[in-house]
């Protein structure tokens, strides 16, 4: 079972020698991203995207750590979009993508082998190009010989899972622009608030009674974890967070939505990891003379993380329905997080849902004592298959 040591949380030198490419600074300047992805959109033209007329249909390729852009454009679109948005993480680009469609295509290092197949293909059939990623790169070249729109990357800009605001900020506005969501300058700025606000209270010199990110990491460890959300924007942060648990703690995580993910996740109460469940030794209370090397190991618990897309104390049956969940959980021994963003539109409450989400990540890997950034099993599986990160 994973252990978490809440001495290294608190530890400066442990946090910068296990974080070799210093992703909690990388993730603290979320809203400085935004500020930066906002500047460098609006000089590269954001606004004459599909020549400012609105599409047919608007398809998105993205793969790997960028994939949460087509996530969060798809989720924002789905409840009132005059087109549709469709999600492609590689080739073949569907049959129907002509000259009256967008495809947008994000690469932070521009040079994905899904995204770039996608961009290059709707340009031979004349579809209009909105390509995001580094600004001397395969991707960026496509883009201008198809009359597309580019927007570059601020530098310094090393993985996708921490440039995440870099990416995604230029694809609302464009989508913005074309009135295909709701995101507007103003609820952008409100977002900016909010990042910089959790990025302060989730700072590595905070303590770990007082630093919800590593107070979560610390209820999480050890546990078979779970993230539950109870509305779609809140299921972005939940989709986002098992992404997050794997390829940066290296903890498997599953995530659902309610309401149908209710009976699902009830039902894993019942089961070996919470208590009075299943049978044998799994069931057994601690036994708090066990000793750790002659004895069995303790069988791990089962962990919820409750997100929540509404402040807390909004009225909603989701709402109702999450704390009968959540209740059920807590009665059958299982340790239950809770996230509720605070007030604001709903692409502010998504960013603090997901920097809470990568923080806790970040800090559950570095209190096992993981470098966050490399995994020696990705590096194999990229020497194997060539260079086709995201």
């Amino acid at each position: 079972m994973p252990y978490l040591d809440e001495s290294w949380l608190d530890d400066a030198r442990h946090l910068e020698r296990c974080d070799s490419r210093d992703s909690l600074r990388a993730l603290a300047t979320a809203g400085a991203q935004v500020r930066e992805a906002m500047t460098l959109a609006r000089e590269a033209g954001v606004e004459r995207t599909a020549d400012g007329e609105r599409p047919r249909a608007v398809l998105v390729g993205a793969l790997g750590g960028s994939a949460v852009v087509a996530d969060v454009l798809e989720t924002f679109a789905q409840p009132g979009a005059p087109v549709p948005v469709i999600t492609r993480r590689d080739v073949p680009l569907p049959g129907w993508v002509g000259p009256l469609d967008l495809v947008v295509a994000v690469s932070l290092s521009g040079r994905a082998a899904g995204p770039l197949a996608l961009a290059s293909e709707a340009a031979r059939r004349g579809a209009s190009l909105l390509t995001v990623g580094a600004a001397d790169s395969p991707l960026a070249d496509v883009c201008a010989r198809a009359r597309g729109t580019h927007i570059p990357v601020g530098r310094g800009r090393t993985s996708s899972r921490t440039a995440m605001w870099s990416l995604l900020t230029p694809v609302l506005m464009a989508a913005g622009h074309l009135g295909l969501i709701d995101v507007t300058d103003s609820h952008l700025e409100q977002a900016i608030t909010h990042l910089d606000r959790e990025a302060e209270v989730c700072r590595p010199s905070s303590e770990h009674f007082v630093n919800p990110a590593k107070l979560a990491a610390l209820q999480l460890a050890g546990t078979v974890p779970m993230a539950l959300a109870d509305g779609p924007v809140a299921a972005v942060a939940a989709r986002r967070a098992a992404s997050m648990f794997a390829r940066t703690a290296r903890v498997p995580m599953t995530w659902g939505e309610l309401p149908d993910a209710a009976a699902s996740v009830v039902a894993t109460l019942d089961g070996p990891f919470t208590a009075g469940g299943g049978s044998g030794a799994a069931s057994a209370p601690d036994d708090i003379f066990a000793d750790p090397f002659l004895d069995a190991p303790r069988q791990p618990g089962l962990g919820l993380l409750s997100l929540h897309s509404d402040p807390e104390g909004a009225v909603s049956d989701l709402a109702d329905v999450a704390a009968g969940v959540q209740d059920s959980a807590f009665a059958a021994g299982a340790t239950v997080v809770e996230v509720h963003p605070g007030d604001g539109p709903p692409i502010a409450r998504l960013a603090e849902l997901v920097q809470r989400v990568d923080f806790t990540a970040t800090y559950l890997a570095l209190g096992q004592g993981l470098d966050p950034n490399v995994s020696r099993h990705v590096t194999q599986l990229r020497d194997h298959l060539g260079d086709r990160r995201a």
